[in-house]
Formats: C-alpha cells, structure tokens, sequence
C-alpha cells in the first residue's frame, strides 16, 4: 500500500488537537511559533515534547537558547495562533497586528498575555525523526487560568460548544 502525505495529513487531521504558542528570548525580542504536536511525557520527573520542522526559524532558536515557554491558547486568540503560524522573518508586529502581549519570567522567558496555561522548559534532550526534531523539555514552572481552550480539528479552528455528553 502507497500512501500519500496528502492521505497522512488528513488522517491526522481526524485528531482533535490544541494550540499552543512556543515562546523564546533572542536577545531581547520573542520569538515564536505556533505548534499543535505537544505532549506531556511524565510526571517524574515533569516531561513536556514538541515537534519543531527543521525548517521552522524557533528549531535554531531552541537550540541555541534551551529554554523555552508553551503557551496553551484560549478560543479567542486564534489571531494570534494564525499570526504566528505564518513564516515571518521577525515577529516584531505581533502586538500591533494581532494582541499578543508578553510578561517575563525570572529567566526572561516570555510569557502570552491571556494565554489558558503557560509551562516553563528547559531543554533536556532532542530527537531526530523525519524532518522534524522532538524537543523533550522539563517543566519548571507553571501558569493555569480559567477558559476555554482553542482546538484544531480537520484543518480548522474550533472550540469546545457549552454542552457536553
């Protein structure tokens, strides 16, 4: 059986994921991007993964700095999930543009404004696979709020309706 990465990407599509923003310093200005192939890895000790293409600009901004936020989006900030979904060169405009605003953490780590969870890594290993690398983090910090979070499923945004079953 041959089988397409058209085929592939809309089998996966079937899974219902959320929307994270990774966030890093680089010499003063964040960098982002937005990432849907997150996961939690233990408990103990506290093990978070991403996926990151090779290609994407935060794989070497990962790299170099070792620490990292994840921001879990709420359903009202699709814009920003969009803006930084994008290959920009710089993400200077994202205030302006979309309303992503960030605090610091003590290690300088930007932090999204309004963000559902925020989660503080520190890289502890990386793993080729294809033409992404898994990057296994250590969770030192941790950030929850109230809401709801934004999802994507089949290609699209959704979010959670008021009822459940």
């Amino acid at each position: 059986m041959s089988l397409s990465q058209i085929e592939f990407r809309r089998a996966m599509g079937q899974f219902a994921t959320g929307v994270t923003i990774l966030t890093v310093d680089l010499e003063g200005a964040v960098h982002g991007m937005t990432a849907n192939a997150f996961a939690s890895v233990s408990l103990d000790p506290l093990l978070v993964l991403v996926c990151v293409d090779h290609s994407a600009r935060t794989h070497a901004h990962l790299h170099a700095k070792k620490r990292f936020g994840i921001n879990v989006l709420c359903e009202n900030q699709r814009a920003i999930s969009e803006y930084y979904a994008q290959a920009v060169s710089a993400n200077d405009e994202a205030e302006t543009r979309v309303g992503a605003r960030f605090e610091r953490t003590r290690h300088g780590t930007p932090i999204l404004h309004g963000a559902l969870a925020y989660l503080e890594c520190r890289l502890v290993s990386t793993q080729e696979a294809g033409d992404h690398t898994i990057f296994i983090a250590e969770v030192e910090d941790v950030v929850v709020r109230d809401g709801k979070p934004l999802l994507f499923f089949r290609g699209d945004y959704r979010s959670i309706g008021d009822s459940a079953f």
